[in-house]
C-alpha cells in the first residue's frame, strides 16, 4: 500500500478548514481514509465560539479512531457517533441548533483484506480506479441539484435548503445526516487505487472543465497529489477576473488530495 496526502489553504493568511488522515492498524490488514471540507461560516458568525478548524479537527480525529479501531461498525454509523461525540464537546457553550454551526463535508473509505467500504456526504468526491484502469466517481450530488437562486454565498439564505429534505446535507451536529451519505462497499480485489478530494481540488473538473474524473485520476497517478493542486492553483490565478462567471465564491479555496494505491 502507497499513501500521498496534500492539504493547502486557500489563503495563507487563513487557517486550512480542511481535514485529511490515513489511519493504518497495528495488524496491518487494511486502513482507512478520512477527508473534511469545512463549511466556511458568514462573517457574521454561527453561534459557535469554535472556529470550523477546530471543528474538522474534532470530526476529523474522531472518525479517524473509529475508523480503524471498529472495522465492524459501518461507516454511517462511525460518522454518526462522531457527529455526537464532536458536537457534545461545546454543546454547553454553543448554539448547536444554528443553520450554520460549524460543518463539514465528508469523505470515508476504509479497506481490509476483502471489500472497500465508502461514504461520501455532500460535494467532495471519491474517485475508485479499478484493475482495468477505469475511474468511478462516488458522488452526493444533492448540492449541484439545489436551484442556485436558493443559495446565496456568506448569507443565511441556504438555510432553507441546508440539511433540510430537499435540499443538501453536511456533518454538523445532527447524527441523523449520517444516514443521508451515499455510501456501499466494493470487492477489494476490484480496487486498484482510491482519490479523495475536496471541492477546491474538484475544481479541476467541475469549475474548469480541463479534463473527466478519469482525466484528473490520471493526472493524480501520473504527477503525483501536489500536480492537481498546483494546476488548480495556476487556473484559478488566471482566472482571477471571471470568478463570478464560474460560479466561484472566492479565488482559491482550500484543496486536499488523498491518494492511495491499495
Amino acid at each position: 500500500m502507497r499513501t500521498e496526502l496534500v492539504s493547502e489553504p486557500g489563503d495563507p493568511g487563513r487557517p486550512n478548514e480542511d481535514f485529511a488522515s490515513v489511519g493504518v492498524p497495528a495488524c496491518g490488514q487494511g486502513g482507512a481514509l478520512v477527508v473534511l471540507d469545512g463549511v466556511t461560516p458568514p462573517a457574521s458568525g454561527a453561534g459557535c465560539l469554535h472556529s470550523v478548524p477546530w471543528f474538522t479537527a474534532r470530526l476529523g480525529g474522531a472518525l479517524t479512531e473509529l475508523t480503524v479501531s471498529l472495522p465492524d461498525v459501518p461507516l454511517a454509523e462511525a460518522l454518526s457517533r462522531a457527529i455526537a461525540r464532536t458536537a457534545e464537546a461545546h454543546r454547553a457553550t454553543c448554539d448547536l441548533s444554528h443553520p450554520r454551526t460549524p460543518q463539514a463535508t465528508v469523505v470515508l473509505a476504509r479497506w481490509s483484506a476483502d471489500t472497500v467500504e465508502y461514504l461520501v456526504l455532500s460535494d467532495s468526491a471519491l474517485l475508485v480506479q479499478a484493475t482495468d484502469g477505469s475511474v468511478t466517481a462516488l458522488l452526493d450530488d444533492r448540492l449541484s441539484r439545489v436551484p442556485r437562486s436558493a443559495l446565496a454565498t456568506h448569507t443565511l439564505v441556504d438555510a432553507t435548503v441546508r440539511n433540510k429534505e430537499g435540499g443538501f446535507f453536511t456533518a454538523a451536529a445532527d447524527p441523523s445526516a449520517a444516514a443521508r451519505a451515499v455510501t456501499g462497499a466494493l470487492p477489494r480485489r476490484e480496487v486498484r487505487a482510491l482519490a479523495a478530494l475536496t471541492d477546491g481540488a474538484t475544481r479541476w473538473v467541475e469549475t474548469f472543465r480541463e479534463g473527466d474524473w478519469s482525466d484528473c485520476f490520471r493526472l493524480v497517478g501520473k504527477g503525483g497529489a501536489r500536480a492537481l493542486v498546483d494546476r488548480v492553483r495556476d487556473l484559478e490565478r488566471a482566472d482571477r477576473e471571471e470568478r463570478a462567471h464560474l460560479g466561484r465564491g472566492k479565488t482559491h479555496d482550500d484543496a486536499t488530495v488523498v491518494h492511495v494505491e491499495l
